[in-house]
C-alpha cells in the first residue's frame, strides 16, 4: 500500500504543471553539484547500489530538481540519491527540471523530499528544522506545516539536539532511535545518561523499557510545601491511567504523572528541568499563546 503524502509535498512546493515531461531535460551529471542545504548527511553505499542496479536496467524513472546557476552549470535541489546512483551506474546525463527557487525553498524541498520518504535520521532532521528556523526566520508551527508533522513533533525532535555528541552519533548511525533518545533526554545526570545509553545498546533495549529505565533514575518531585496535608491519598493507577501518562510523556516529551484519587477526581503533574523547557512545553500545549 503506497504511503500517503506528508504536509504539501514536492508537488506542492515546485508546482504540480512542472512535473509536466516537456519540461524535463537531460543535463550532463559532471555539470552539477551537490545541493548545500541537503539535510542529510548519511546515504546507505547498499542501497545506493541496489537503486544503480536498477537505474541500469529501466533508467532513472522520477526526474531529479535543479537550479540553474550559469550556463553549463547546475546546483542540485532534491534527488541527490538517485544523481549519486546515475554516477554509480555510469550515466552521462540524468533527467532534470530546471527551477529557480531561494536558499530557505531549496532545504525546504530538499527536506520534504527526506521526510516523506524516510530516508533522513533525526538528528539530520532536527538540524535542518533548527536552520529552518534559526536562518529563515519561521516558527515551529510553519516548519510543522511544510513537512507535515506536529508541532509536538518538530519539538521533539529538535530537543534531540541537546544530547551529547557520542549520543548523537550513534543514533545517525541507525544504532538506537528517536524514541531512545527522548528516553535518554529524560536522565539530566551525564554518567547515569551514559550508563542508560550503554545499556540500550549494549542489552537491545526496547523504548518503553528504555523509559522504564529512564524514570527508575530520575528523582520522583518531592510534595510542594503547599500541598494541603489532608490532601486525598491516590489509588493505584489502572492500566489506562498508565497508559495516558506513556501517551502524555511522549506527546509533551517530558514525564508526566496522572494521579486519581478515590473519589474520582486527581491531578496530571508534567515535569520540566529548566525555564527553556518549560517554554517548549507551553509552546506544545499553546502554541498560539495563552
Amino acid at each position: 500500500m503506497p504511503r500517503p503524502a506528508l504536509g504539501r509535498g514536492l508537488g506542492a512546493l515546485i508546482g504540480q504543471n512542472e512535473l509536466s515531461e516537456s519540461l524535463i531535460r537531460e543535463i550532463p551529471i559532471e555539470q552539477i553539484r551537490p545541493n548545500p542545504y541537503q539535510p542529510r548527511q548519511r546515504f546507505s553505499e547498499e542501497s545506493l547500489v541496489e537503486l544503480a542496479a536498477s537505474i541500469r536496467e529501466l533508467g532513472v524513472l522520477q526526474p531529479i530538481i535543479v537550479r540553474q546557476e550559469s550556463e553549463g552549470s547546475y546546483v542540485l535541489i532534491a534527488g541527490e540519491r538517485r544523481l549519486r546512483a546515475a554516477r554509480i551506474a555510469g550515466l552521462a546525463t540524468i533527467p532534470a527540471i530546471v527551477r529557480s527557487p531561494s536558499e530557505q525553498q531549496m532545504l525546504e524541498m530538499a527536506l520534504v523530499e527526506n521526510v516523506q520518504r524516510e530516508d533522513i535520521n533525526p538528528v539530520d532532521a532536527a538540524l535542518a528544522y533548527k536552520r529552518l528556523i534559526e536562518e529563515f526566520g519561521l516558527t515551529q508551527e510553519q516548519v510543522a506545516q511544510r513537512v507535515g508533522k506536529s508541532v509536538p513533533a518538530i519539538s521533539n525532535t529538535m530537543r534531540l539536539l541537546q544530547l551529547p555528541e557520542y549520543i548523537l552519533k550513534s543514533m545517525r548511525e541507525g544504532v538506537i532511535s528517536e524514541g531512545h533518545g527522548r528516553a535518554l533526554l529524560m536522565v539530566k545526570d551525564p554518567t547515569l545518561q551514559r550508563q542508560l545509553w550503554s545499556d540500550i545498546v549494549s542489552e537491545g533495549l526496547s523504548v518503553r523499557a528504555a523509559e522504564l529505565r529512564a524514570r527508575e533514575l530520575r528523582p520522583l518531585n518531592p510534595t510542594p510545601q503547599n500541598a494541603p496535608s489532608s490532601a486525598p491519598q491516590p489509588s493505584p493507577a489502572p492500566p489506562e491511567l498508565k497508559a495516558l501518562e506513556h501517551n502524555l510523556s511522549a506527546y509533551l516529551g517530558t514525564r508526566v504523572q496522572v494521579v486519581q484519587w478515590g473519589g474520582g477526581g486527581g491531578r496530571i503533574v508534567i515535569e520540566f528541568y529548566s525555564e527553556e523547557e518549560l517554554g517548549r512545553i507551553l509552546e506544545v500545549i499553546a502554541p498560539h499563546g495563552l
